[in-house]
């Protein structure tokens, strides 16, 4: 499958969707900035094919250029995932969240409890299945 076809969002796995949300970030900076991809790729010392791949999602950002985007922008680390993990957070999260924290700090602890029985759960079936494979 493409990145390019855009599958829905939830068909897409998380990992995907968190390249293509550092890459939408990084068109806004330059956007923003008034630079072309040939102009910005020239200031990071990078191809603009893979600067183009990067926006698109189709290419992970390496902590090298990371780096170099941060200070060609004069941004913090800080500042430029603030907004790429707002995008990433969904309605349902939230209200997930909003309803763990309204309950009593025991009924918190079971839910924990709970979750982390399913997830280790999950995890043995998973095992079982490349057993019978």
């Amino acid at each position: 499958m493409s990145l390019k076809q855009n599958p829905p969002a939830f068909a897409m796995p998380q990992k995907v969707q968190q390249i293509q949300l550092v890459g939408r970030k990084i068109r806004q900076l330059r956007k923003e900035h008034k630079l072309t991809q040939v102009e910005l790729s020239a200031r990071l010392g990078i191809q603009q094919s893979d600067l183009s791949r990067m926006e698109q999602g189709e290419y992970r950002v390496s902590l090298d250029t990371l780096f170099r985007i941060l200070a060609e922008f004069q941004m913090s680390m800080g500042e430029f995932f603030e907004e790429v993990a707002q995008e990433s957070i969904t309605p349902r999260d939230v209200r997930l969240v909003e309803n763990f924290n309204s309950l009593p700090h025991d009924a918190q602890r079971e839910v924990e409890d709970f979750i982390a029985f399913k997830r280790a759960q999950g995890r043995q079936s998973h095992g079982d299945d490349e057993e019978q494979s």
